[in-house]
């Protein structure tokens, strides 16, 4: 059975199932009813069935995933074909979800924890335990496109979730993380049925939104395709104080006349950011966490304020030369201005004594990437080949200044956690460059070149996926004040990727991959704390992760999922006993992922995932920290999700969502422990006809218990930790005409 025969086979299972998707036309008559009992032939024809290339896969049953996603180089596959974990999450969930960000959506699988950056306002995501900043998510497959700090969910037509290191699919992003995985999101393209869409929305405590989304396709053969979105938001939120307002207008264009195929995509988004609540750092490392606050508590200063805008912008190109041979190209970049003036309060004890530092920062960036490739099919006799080759590099460059105030000369004033002193914004009498006119700090040239192959035996049912990946990194720093080059770093590696994945039945593929990650090492610190370091400021070299995993899938028309197991090693920096750093350390990351999700019964949807995880750190300086628990990760996360179409009362849909945390370290001595944590959210969906179309009422509660946690730690210089958001009603209204 060939890939191609086998995706037909479980498509017509989900439209057995009731469960149609994309564009799918039925022929024959199924006479299930005939004396003998035998059914004429069905033939499902979609251009869905095409799974790799730029053609997304279909949504499964219940269209809260899809059926597979992009996988870097080897284009759009079907998850059930390739060997490796791999999850998308389609409009109709971040939609019903009311999701406003690309965390929000992630929330949904457990193997990823959301948190915020550092001492601004942003989101961080760790995914099996690994950091991946917004700086690295890919869009249309491309890095270095998108916002860096905050993605909205209004960009996405799908949010992709690939598992594991991903440096041969991929490439290596210009942030230089996720060793634990990378998020990919598919721009929106206008569809064969009319967009017209207007929305709009409330969130607790008074912030308002309303939105425009129209499509339209042209042309003879709707060959021509436009999507516009717009939506504007204003006003404050859960928190104490805190308020936002955010601006978004995307663009998208298409052509597809058969064997070329051409987009351009175009957007804009701002935030702006005042009086919200920001991490707390811990500036001791024995005793206990504090007490979490009250959920709506605001411990920051009210001038606290940040500003974040990008604009980008993306075009890519597929020609088919035959049946069997497509090349692609695709250039895309953006430009970032941000200004942040940030009160961070640093905590002295657990009883919440502390002070509020101010770091006043200006920050613009450029980035330009561009990727070549060609895919294609051959067979060489009984053994087919699914041939990738490719080229991406990523380029972007980094223009910081800031001010603070002399302790010396104006000490951080004191606070408390629990009972917040107001403080005035202090004279800032110390530079690093001109936050007028931020001088250039870093330039950063990632490029490389994949080739793979993916061998079928057995009729395809066996396939074994072969590759490489050429990388160069290449970094440059340089001096705030002066614009001098103070330091420079480049190197290169090849990174292999094997994979094996047997269709054990029709409806079970089991899987085994060893995949790796890059990424430039950190600079050497200046002291251990006790004696200097012999190179201090050195880049430490190319870092390599590297992970082991095994598996299983399984699909059923109405009812999919999976198990597996996975171990990443990630480089760590350690010092020897000559205080001399360097990636002498590892952190070794062991976990076991189940997920489930469907529809199993007609009116129930299902979407749940669970992960297990063992963080060790090993080999660390001086062996202080060996065995222990890396900072940051918990022991296991639940995430259990559902929808139910309520029989007595026609087109209300009950919602709900619970997600269940494990305990997690702040620290890597292990002193500092967070506890684990519960959150429950409900909502409800009620469809009403609207003249030819529809009026969708949506109402959720996020938090409904109000519960008071600690979502998520880390260590940056000092334990970190980002306080979990508190009950919010969303309530907002759809009319599609």
């Amino acid at each position: 059975m060939t890939r191609e025969q086998d995706y037909g086979r479980r498509l017509i299972q989900r439209v057995a199932a009731g469960v149609v998707t994309g564009s799918v036309v039925v022929t024959g008559a199924a006479t299930a009813a005939e004396q003998d009992g035998s059914l004429d032939t069905i033939t499902v024809t979609s251009t869905a069935i095409e799974t790799a290339g730029d053609t997304p896969p279909p949504a499964y049953a219940g269209g809260q995933v899809a059926t597979g996603g992009r996988l870097g180089i080897l284009g759009e596959q079907d998850a059930m074909n390739v060997p490796f974990s791999v999850i998308s999450y389609t409009a109709e969930l971040i939609e019903n979800q009311q999701a406003d960000t690309v965390g929000d959506v992630l929330q949904n699988d457990a193997s990823v924890m959301v948190g915020t950056g550092f001492g601004n306002y942003s989101e961080s995501f760790k995914i099996r335990g690994f950091n991946l900043y917004n700086d690295d998510i890919a869009y249309g497959g491309l890095y270095g496109v998108l916002p860096r700090q905050i993605v909205a969910s209004d960009i996405a037509s799908r949010v992709e979730l690939f598992k594991g290191a991903s440096a041969f699919a991929n490439g290596v992003p210009a942030g230089g993380t996720g060793v634990g995985g990378s998020v990919n999101i598919e721009p929106k393209r206008a569809t064969d049925v009319p967009i017209n869409r207007l929305s709009t929305g409330y969130t607790s405590d008074g912030y308002i939104e309303s939105g425009v989304d129209i499509g339209r396709r042209f042309g003879e053969g709707n060959e021509f395709g436009a999507r516009l979105t717009l939506k504007r938001g204003r006003g404050d939120t859960a928190i104490d104080d805190g308020e936002r307002e955010n601006t978004l207008a995307l663009l998208g264009l298409d052509y597809d006349g058969g064997d070329d195929r051409l987009s351009f995509d175009l957007g804009h988004q701002k935030t702006v950011i005042d009086s919200d609540r920001l991490n707390l750092s811990l500036g001791y490392d024995d005793g206990s966490v504090p007490d979490v606050p009250d959920s709506d508590a605001n411990y920051v200063p009210g001038w606290n304020r940040s500003s974040l805008e990008t604009t980008f912008a993306m075009v890519r190109g597929e020609h088919d030369f035959n049946d069997d041979w497509t090349g692609y190209v695709a250039l895309g970049g953006n430009r970032t201005h941000e200004r942040s003036l940030a009160g961070t309060v640093t905590l002295a004890d657990e009883d919440g004594n502390g002070t509020v530092g101010q770091l006043d920062t200006a920050y613009q960036s450029e980035s330009l990437a561009s990727q070549i490739g060609l895919r294609g099919e051959l067979k060489t006799g009984p053994v087919s080949h699914q041939l990738n080759l490719g080229y991406s590099s990523v380029y972007s460059r980094q223009d910081v200044a800031y001010e603070y105030p002399d302790t010396g000369l104006f000490p951080d004033p004191a606070t408390n956690l629990y009972d917040p002193i107001a403080v005035d914004q202090r004279p800032e009498n110390v530079a690093f460059g001109d936050v007028g006119n931020p001088n250039t700090t870093g330039r950063t040239y990632n490029n490389g070149v994949s080739l793979s192959d993916t061998l079928g035996f057995i009729d395809d049912r066996l396939l074994l996926t072969l590759g490489a990946r050429y990388q160069e990194i290449e970094v440059n720093n340089y001096d705030g004040t002066t614009g001098t080059r103070s330091s420079h770093f480049g190197e290169s590696r090849v990174t292999p990727i094997y994979g094996l994945l047997y269709k054990a039945t029709d409806n079970i593929s089991l899987y085994a991959n060893h995949i790796e990650a890059l990424q430039a090492g950190e600079s050497a610190p200046f002291t251990n704390g006790t004696a200097n370091i012999t190179n201090a400021g050195e880049v430490l070299g190319i870092v390599r992760s590297k992970q082991d995993e095994v598996g299983a899938k399984f699909d059923y028309g109405n009812i999919g999922g999976g198990i597996a197991l996975f171990q990443i090693e990630q480089p760590q920096v350690a010092i020897d006993s000559n205080n001399t750093a360097g990636y002498d350390g590892e952190q070794r990351n062991r976990g076991i992922e189940t997920s489930l999700y469907g529809e199993p019964v007609e009116g129930v949807r299902l979407l749940a995932s669970a992960t297990w995880m063992d963080p060790e750190l090993r080999d660390t300086t001086d062996g202080t920290n060996d065995g222990n628990d890396a900072p940051g990760v918990a022991g296991y996360r639940y995430v259990l999700g559902g929808e139910w179409d309520l029989p007595n009362v026609q087109n209300l849909t009950a919602t709900g969502r619970v997600i269940r945390t494990g305990s997690q370290y702040v620290d890597e001595a292990n002193n500092l422990k967070v506890d684990p944590w519960t959150r429950l959210d409900l909502g409800l969906r009620y469809t009403m006809p609207f003249n030819e179309g529809s009026l969708i009422w949506r109402a959720n509660v996020e938090n409904v218990t109000d519960e008071e946690y600690w979502a998520s730690a880390a260590t940056t210089g000092s334990p970190t930790l980002w306080q979990g958001e508190p009950r919010t009603f969303k309530l907002s209204a759809t009319l599609d005409f």
